[in-house]
C-alpha cells in the first residue's frame, strides 16, 4: 500500500526530475539525460540539467553487436547480457546525477529504452499465427533496484500489440517540443537508423507523419571499422575524399524497403544483414576503393532520406525547415549532402532550437516515462500504424 501511495503521489506531482536512458542501433554506449519536466502532454515543459554518454567497452560493444546480428545466439548469453546491461544502465544513471550535482534520492523517475537486439515489425507466420516482435534488453528491474527510482521501460510492445510497428518512438516528443505555428518542420534523427518526423504548421497529433527512412550510420560505421579499423568516419572526411558510385547508388535505392510506403520501421536485421552483404559484393565487383565505398554508403543515407521525403511526404506537407539530430550531425559530408538534397529548405540542428542533438533521444525517453506515469499516450498511430493511441511501457518499482 505504501508503494501504491507513493506511485499516486508521483503521478500527481506537477514537476519531476526524470532520467532518460538509451543506447541506439550503433551500440556505441549509453546516453543519459537528467531532465526537469513540468506537466505532461501538450503542457509539457522541460529543461535539460545534465547529459552524459558512457561508451561501451570494446568487449561489451562486440558482444552486443554479435548478439544483435547473429542468426542464433545462446539464450544464456542473452539472459546474462540483459542483466549486465541493466547494471551498466544503472551506473549511467548515477553518473549523470553526479554530474548534475544532486543525489539519486532527488530523482523521481527513470525512462529506459534499453538496447535493441531484435526488431521484427513485419508480420511473419509463426506456429499458425502472424507474429511481429521486438526485444530490448538492459533489465529495468536492475535499474529500479540499484537506483531506488521507479523505472519505466520496454516502450515498443504496447504499440505492436495494437498492430503498430513499435517505431519510431520519437514522434510524440517531436510533436510536444518542436511543433510550430509558423513553419512546417521535418525532424530528422540520424543514428544507426535514420527516422523522419513531419510536423505540419499548427498540426494536431493525428496529422503527424513519421517513419524510418533506412540506414543512418549503421552501414558507414561497419564498413569504416572493417576497412580502417576505427569506429566512425570523423567529420565525414573519408567520405568527402571518395567518389560516389552513381550506378550502384541508384541500384541500391531500388530496394523494396525504400519503395514501401509508411508506416514502416527497420533496423540492423535488415540493413546490417543481406542488404549490407549485397552492397559489399557490388563494391568488390565494381573494384571500389575504400574511400569510394564510404562515400557511396554516406550518399545512400542522404538519398534515402531525400527520396522518402519527396516520394511519400512532400506533396502533402512541404516543409520549411529540416531539423537534424543524432550522430549524423557530426558528419560534415552528410550534413552538406542534406543541405544540397533539401535545397531551398532551411537545414538546422536541434542545437539551434535549444535541444543538444546528441541528447535528444535520451531526453525523449525521459518524456515518454513521464507520459506513462501520467497515463498519457506515448505512441502516434499515424506514424506507427497502431489501431489507436495507448500508454506505453512497463513499470518497475
Amino acid at each position: 500500500m505504501n508503494q501504491l501511495n507513493a506511485l499516486k503521489a508521483l503521478m500527481d506531482k506537477p514537476e519531476k526530475l526524470v532520467i532518460g536512458l538509451m543506447s541506439g542501433t550503433s551500440a556505441d554506449g549509453i546516453d543519459a539525460a537528467l531532465v526537469r519536466i513540468q506537466g505532461n502532454g501538450t503542457s509539457t515543459k522541460l529543461r535539460l540539467l545534465a547529459f552524459d554518454t558512457r561508451p561501451y567497452s570494446v568487449e561489451v560493444r562486440e558482444k552486443v553487436l554479435f548478439i544483435a546480428s547473429a542468426p542464433k545466439s545462446s539464450l544464456d548469453e542473452v539472459s546474462r547480457l540483459n542483466f549486465y546491461l541493466g547494471e551498466l544502465f544503472a551506473e549511467a544513471a548515477f553518473i549523470v546525477v553526479q554530474k548534475a550535482g544532486i543525489s539519486m534520492q532527488q530523482v523521481d523517475l527513470i525512462g529506459s529504452h534499453g538496447q535493441t537486439i531484435r526488431h521484427l515489425p513485419v508480420a511473419t507466420e509463426f506456429l499458425g499465427k502472424q507474429i511481429t516482435s521486438t526485444w530490448q534488453i538492459a533489465e529495468p528491474s536492475i535499474i529500479a533496484k540499484r537506483t531506488g527510482v521507479v523505472t519505466v521501460a520496454d516502450f515498443r510492445p504496447a504499440d505492436m500489440a495494437l498492430g503498430g510497428q513499435g517505431a519510431p518512438l520519437v514522434p510524440i516528443f517531436d510533436y510536444l517540443v518542436f511543433r510550430s505555428k509558423k513553419e512546417s518542420r521535418g525532424l530528422l534523427n540520424i543514428g544507426g537508423i535514420a527516422n523522419l518526423t513531419i510536423l505540419p504548421q499548427s498540426c494536431s497529433i493525428d496529422q503527424v507523419s513519421a517513419f524510418d527512412t533506412g540506414p543512418g550510420n549503421i552501414m558507414i560505421d561497419y564498413l569504416f571499422r572493417k576497412r580502417y579499423g576505427m569506429h566512425y568516419d570523423e567529420d565525414g572526411r573519408i567520405a568527402a575524399s571518395g567518389r560516389i558510385h552513381a550506378g550502384m547508388l541508384a541500384l541500391l535505392l531500388q530496394d523494396a524497403y525504400f519503395r514501401t510506403p509508411p508506416p514502416k520501421s527497420t533496423g540492423r536485421e535488415y540493413f546490417g544483414g543481406e542488404f549490407l552483404d549485397r552492397f559489399e559484393k557490388l563494391c568488390t565487383s565494381s573494384n571500389l576503393g575504400p574511400n569510394d565505398i564510404i562515400a557511396t554508403a554516406t550518399a545512400l543515407t542522404v538519398e534515402a532520406i531525400r527520396q522518402s521525403y519527396e516520394g511519400f511526404l512532400k506533396e502533402k506537407t512541404p516543409i520549411d525547415q529540416l531539423i537534424v539530430s543524432g550522430g549524423g550531425t557530426q558528419n560534415d559530408t552528410m550534413m552538406n549532402g542534406l543541405r544540397e538534397a533539401f535545397a531551398g529548405i532551411e537545414v538546422l540542428t536541434t542545437d539551434d532550437l535549444g535541444v543538444p542533438s546528441e541528447a535528444k533521444e535520451a531526453i525523449c525517453f525521459a518524456v515518454l516515462a513521464n507520459e506513462t506515469i501520467c497515463s498519457g499516450y506515448g505512441n502516434v498511430p499515424s506514424a506507427t500504424g497502431a489501431k489507436k493511441a495507448t500508454v506505453l511501457g512497463k513499470m518497475c518499482l
